[in-house]
């Protein structure tokens, strides 16, 4: 029987090693920047995007360290937007996963480029993944700036900016979901598929895959972080359309739809992925 507890407390473990690894040191110079860039790093998460380009190199026949530079890849990405989300001028947060934000404990410029570094680093690692055959390096960094840039995550931050007090419409909360969170999902997966050498027609699979556990990710992470019932929502999110019933079940399909996405691949392949997507829902608890 698949073990997924052992199993993400396991690849989390992978993960952690290898960023620190390939993270600069804290004392490299300049030494407030690479400090402020791994205390962003190290401040907690499941890690679950490295995970999944993990799973999907495996899901494709090959080893999962295939898919790790990747992943790591879109996880230092991904941190560069919170960092972002975090400030000021955007979402103004002073606290993340019970930690003061990047801003907080290191100033705002810092934040700023420590931020910026992090993205550049994303691509850097990207060009050091090696052995591809049917794909190359430039089809890797191709998607992850798509899913970084304007049409992607950089889009969907926008979007919900200017969402400001207005009640949102159901096509504007797909659109946040789709390009703030799906987007990064899509590409952790085609990236780890790409670095295994998979088939188009797997890497489509996972991309129908990506999207509905991305889409779900997000409507339950508004469902965890819903504020107590009679208090004003401090911003738009699926509950400004949904009731809360009615969000779990659009997660209960979404999940389904991703099952339904693995269908026709090796199963015992798929068997971290489907574990992934059920344990979806099951956050928080």
């Amino acid at each position: 029987m698949f073990d997924r507890d052992l199993y993400l407390a396991t690849q989390r473990q992978r993960v952690e090693s290898a960023l620190d690894g390939w993270l600069p040191a804290e004392a490299d110079e300049p030494t407030l920047l690479h400090r402020a860039m791994r205390y962003a790093v190290f401040t907690g998460g499941k890690r679950l995007r490295p995970i999944l380009s993990m799973a999907a190199a495996a899901a494709c026949g090959a080893k999962e360290e295939r898919g790790l530079r990747c992943g790591c890849a879109v996880e230092v990405l991904h941190t560069y937007t919170l960092i972002h989300d975090d400030l000021p001028c955007m979402d103004d947060d002073s606290e993340r996963r019970g930690q003061p934000t990047v801003h907080i404990a290191f100033g705002e410029s810092t934040a700023v480029l420590a931020g910026d570094a992090l993205q550049a680093l994303a691509f850097e690692w990207l060009t050091m993944v090696t052995e591809l055959s049917r794909w190359s390096v430039a089809d890797l960094v191709r998607e992850l700036a798509v899913a970084a840039g304007s049409h992607g995550v950089v889009g969907g931050q926008v979007a919900d900016l200017d969402l400001g007090t207005a009640a949102p419409t159901a096509d504007q909360i797909a659109f946040i979901h789709l390009h703030k969170t799906a987007d990064l999902f899509r590409a952790a997966l085609r990236m780890g598929a790409m670095a295994a050498n998979a088939t188009p027609e797997q890497v489509e699979a996972l991309t129908r895959y990506a999207v509905q556990l991305g889409l779900a990710f997000q409507i339950t992470d508004d469902l965890l972080d819903a504020p107590i019932a009679g208090s004003a929502p401090t911003e738009a999110t699926c509950l400004s359309i949904y009731t809360p019933a009615e969000a779990r079940q659009r997660v209960t399909q979404l999940i389904a739809d991703a099952h339904n996405a693995l269908m026709g691949m090796d199963n015992s392949g798929v068997r971290p992925l489907a574990a992934i997507a059920d344990f979806i829902p099951l956050r928080g608890h």
